[in-house]
């Protein structure tokens, strides 16, 4: 437990901005499994459902979320899944 009043603040600041950051990960996460699930089950709007992903990817390599090249790394590879399903 943090004794000072400066370390208790660090602590609740720290609190709110993981939650944010989880928040955000998890929405990215989720975008790309629906780009999966759409490619593989044929419904849905495959390039609409991409173009969401890759906003959210971009949007949280900016952020440092994660790694730009992460955020290179999951581009490609959904959409060379995209491109091998046609």
């Amino acid at each position: 437990m943090a004794n000072t009043a400066s370390a208790q603040k660090r602590t609740r600041q720290t609190e709110k901005v993981t939650s944010r950051k989880r928040a955000q990960v998890s929405a990215l996460r989720t975008a790309m499994k629906k780009v999966r699930v759409a490619v593989e089950t044929g419904e849905g709007d495959i390039q609409a459902l991409y173009q969401a992903a890759v906003k959210a990817i971009d949007s949280a390599a900016t952020k440092g979320l994660i790694h730009h090249n992460k955020a290179a790394r999951d581009k490609s590879r959904l959409a060379n899944l995209i491109a091998s399903a046609k």
